[in-house]
């Protein structure tokens, strides 16, 4: 059986014609145009597509590496418009010296700047860290606050950053919508919607309770690997019995 994780062959990724800095609102604008909506599959196919998931991939992790709630935030933020492995390559070295709030003030946007130069909108997002790491010891006692209210108050963090960190840290089945979940769930038919918040209202209301906690990180990690934008591997698809991309038997597999 095929892992959700990168244990399978990945197709190299062609240039995409949008420019990036509007390239995940051009995929999604262009998937609802060409592909229309998908009907949402019925709760019946849905418990089997998520048992077997689990059956692949009980306990499904984030791909971001951290060390605490505090590392887990920056991680995240950090990441909008950039890779994990990216992400992960600049804050090896920076998380050993700044695991805290504090740890980030004294470090300094500078020296911040140093190690996540080689992400993307790095300045921009080094002034968000050491703002946000002021809040944090200001407003919450240098701790990460449990609730999405009190997380998006702080600069850079968005609600689904915040859904990441509910979710990954604080085990709440808060749903991250990004462009693989848009994709995938619009696909297959497990969470059709024309916006983030359709999508995310469509699993917390038809994904069955026993799988919400999990079911983003599956859904991203089947995105990140199998059902990819350009060529999905429908011929691997461990979800293929249930889905209705009128497409599947025709795409490449590798």
């Amino acid at each position: 059986m095929v892992s959700l994780t990168g244990r399978i062959a990945r197709a190299p990724q062609a240039r995409d014609p949008f420019p990036a800095t509007n390239r995940a609102a051009c995929r999604k604008r262009r998937f609802v145009l060409q592909r229309g909506m998908t009907a949402q599959l019925a709760y019946a196919p849905l418990k089997q597509i998520f048992a077997r998931f689990a059956e692949i991939e009980p306990e499904p992790k984030g791909e971001l590496a951290h060390v605490n709630a505090y590392t887990l935030l920056v991680a995240v933020a950090l990441s909008a418009q950039s890779t994990d492995i990216g992400v992960n390559k600049a804050t090896h070295k920076l998380f050993q010296i700044a695991d805290t709030p504090q740890k980030m003030l004294d470090l300094g946007e500078e020296a911040l700047i140093d190690h996540i130069k080689t992400i993307g909108l790095y300045r921009n997002k080094a002034k968000n860290v050491i703002k946000m790491a002021r809040l944090l010891i200001d407003n919450f006692g240098g701790e990460v606050p449990s609730s999405r209210a009190a997380l998006v108050t702080l600069p850079g963090v968005g609600r689904k950053t915040a859904n990441v960190v509910l979710s990954m840290w604080f085990h709440h089945p808060a749903q991250a919508v990004d462009t693989h979940i848009f994709r995938v769930g619009n696909r297959s038919g497990i969470c059709p919607g024309r916006d983030e918040a359709a999508v995310e209202r469509a699993i917390e209301d038809n994904v069955p309770a026993e799988y919400q906690h999990h079911a983003h990180h599956w859904l991203i990690l089947h995105g990140r690997y199998i059902c990819v934008a350009r060529t999905p591997k429908c011929g691997i698809c461990p979800i293929r019995d249930w889905c209705l991309y009128d497409q599947k038997f025709g795409e490449k597999t590798a």
